[in-house]
């Protein structure tokens, strides 16, 4: 039992990242190592005894007492496997002292072995001595198996688990000058730097690196990865582009690399011109083609998209995405039916969840409220989160039918005594289609005292005071707050607008509402906008925004109620 919990012996393990593996093959010259010729003991009862205590001990879950029992073995023994199971016993049981007495010991005794070096390195930075452990870690490189680079890798992971940053960072550095900075111990060490919570130090290490090997692609991706890290992605974008002008075309991690990174910064456009000449280098990676029908949706060519989407759902480990994807394009198509069915193909995964959401809206949609009810609240939610989406839902799909009463019913419901700012604006903006102001200024009165900055609640509250009562002044103060929060918003954009004719200020309302519609070509701006310049005498204007509105939307009731009040 003891010997199954004991630490992995740390001259097998696998680096965490085995790719640099790549960096330095060579083997170096090996140190042939004997095994130690064991003593020959006579097994008496003391002996026997304490062998039984110790193992029964630790089965039992008494490492102190399993410890104190090998440690006194390998004292009066020196038989290098009973000090060595002492060792690991005592390092297990996180008993440095009979850790570093046991391994002290075991290295007499197998001086050429690398594991009793690995567990005196650590005792030695552990309690300060850091020569002393640098040494035993130049033991563990010579001593051990493999080329170079794994042994570097090995002894990163060995100090990578430690707590002491600044000591683990001074002895890799005397590491590093002790192997002449070589490439495997600077990107070695550069790994441990990140581990440690130093990206800057990784930063360092890793441009050392690619300053003596320019074209390593682990090390080029390690160092993107580390400026990711440290919120530096236009410069990781500018390094890329920089070294893929240098390399040519065909360096195809690192155009990768770069067009994740233009997808994670939403440069979209770019991200897919890059993802589309990784498809023609290599049409079949699904990774590839996963992203490109991601940016083809994303840009609304649709066609293109389900093209791929198609292909990549006869792939089993892709099903579920991509026909979750599917169903939304269907959706964007207008093919309710065809999107419900791709929607049902989705069993499990990171999309379940949104593709029953999505489907019970479908099910509203197609009138059948009480059945889309219904199968929202079979939906079992994973997280807080979830469940409150599951009400959003089940009250939008209840105003989309102008059942505002039940909508208002299901926030209350919800919410019960507790504060949450997203039902209760949920709340109000349901009980304004009952033209229940009320209950809405209460609501986002309580969200403002809690979020006094909370800029929806001041946007909307002040647009329904404009909107609806003469309380224009009191709007306009709460908009002209919302607005100095998010001054590119078209919400509050259009709500300063509105309230500024309501105050008479009409130029000043159509510089506002002229931005809101620039930045978002919504129907409910337009009309406002139409009005605006229509009262203002600029009719043929008005028409003009009106006419392109309705090319986009054509069954907007808001935007036809203005048109017909104001040209019938």
């Amino acid at each position: 039992m003891v010997a199954s919990c004991a630490p992995t012996n740390l001259s097998s393990v696998t680096p965490v990242e085995p790719e640099a593996t790549s960096i330095d093959t060579t083997p170096p010259a090996r140190i042939t190592r004997v095994e130690p010729v064991r003593p020959q003991i006579e097994l008496t009862e003391d002996l026997l005894y304490k062998l039984l205590l110790a193992e029964i001990a630790g089965h039992r879950g008494l490492l102190d007492v399993s410890v104190e029992n090998y440690l006194s073995l390998a004292r009066s023994t020196r038989d290098h496997r009973l000090v060595e199971r002492a060792a690991r016993i005592a390092v297990y049981a996180r008993d440095d002292v009979a850790a570093l007495a046991a391994a002290r010991i075991w290295v007499e005794l197998d001086p050429r072995n690398p594991d009793p070096h690995q567990v005196l390195a650590i005792m030695k930075l552990r309690s300060g001595d850091l020569d002393q452990a640098v040494t035993h870690l130049q033991d563990i490189f010579a001593y051990s198996e493999g080329a170079s680079d794994e042994k570097l890798w090995m002894i990163a992971n060995l100090l990578g688990s430690e707590k002491d940053k600044g000591a683990v960072l001074e002895v890799m550095d005397k590491l590093v000058a002790s192997q002449d900075n070589s490439v495997g111990a600077l990107y070695a060490f550069a790994h441990v730097a990140a581990r440690l919570d130093d990206p800057e130090r990784a930063r360092e290490l890793l441009e050392d690196t690619l300053e003596l090997a320019p074209d390593n692609d682990n090390a080029a991706l390690s160092y993107i990865s580390i400026l990711q890290r440290l919120d530096r992605q236009q410069e990781a974008l500018s390094w890329l582009e920089q070294e893929l002008a240098r390399r040519g075309e065909n360096d195809f991690n690192l155009r990768m690399a770069y067009a994740r990174l233009l997808m994670e910064v939403r440069q979209y456009d770019k991200a897919l011109s890059q993802f589309e000449l990784l498809s023609a280098r290599e049409p079949e990676n699904t990774d590839i083609s996963y992203a490109l029908g991601l940016l083809y949706l994303q840009s609304n060519r649709l066609e293109e998209s389900e093209t791929l989407f198609r292909k990549l759902s006869r792939q089993d480990h892709l099903t579920d995405s991509a026909n979750y994807y599917l169903g939304r394009i269907a959706e964007e198509k207008r093919n309710y039916n065809e999107a419900g069915a791709w929607y049902q193909g989705v069993h499990q995964g990171e999309h379940y969840f949104d593709a029953q959401v999505r489907l019970a809206m479908l099910l509203a949609r197609a009138g059948q409220v009480d059945a889309a009810r219904k199968h929202l609240r079979s939906i079992q939610p994973q997280s807080a989160q979830q469940a409150l989406i599951l009400i959003q839902a089940e009250g939008d799909m209840l105003i989309a039918a102008e059942q505002y009463e039940a909508a208002v019913a299901v926030y209350t419901r919800a919410l019960g005594d507790r504060y949450d700012a997203d039902l209760l604006y949920a709340r109000a903006m349901a009980a304004e289609k009952l033209g229940r102001l009320d209950i809405l200024e209460a609501d986002l009165r309580t969200i403002l005292e809690r979020e006094p900055e909370h800029a929806q609640a001041l946007n909307a509250l002040g647009y329904t005071l404009a909107d609806a009562t003469d309380r224009y002044d009191e709007a306009y103060d709460l908009i002209k707050k919302a607005l100095a929060l998010r001054p590119n918003d078209f919400y509050i954009l259009d709500s300063m607008g509105w309230v500024l004719y309501r105050l008479g200020r009409l130029d000043e309302a159509i510089e506002y509402l002229s931005k809101a519609l620039s930045i978002r070509q919504d129907p409910e701006i337009a009309a406002h906008l139409g009005e605006v310049l229509w009262v203002r005498g600029k009719r043929e204007q008005a028409k003009q925004v009106w006419e392109a509105a309705l090319q986009q939307t054509p069954e907007d009731s808001r935007l036809l109620d203005v048109i017909e009040r104001f040209n019938p």
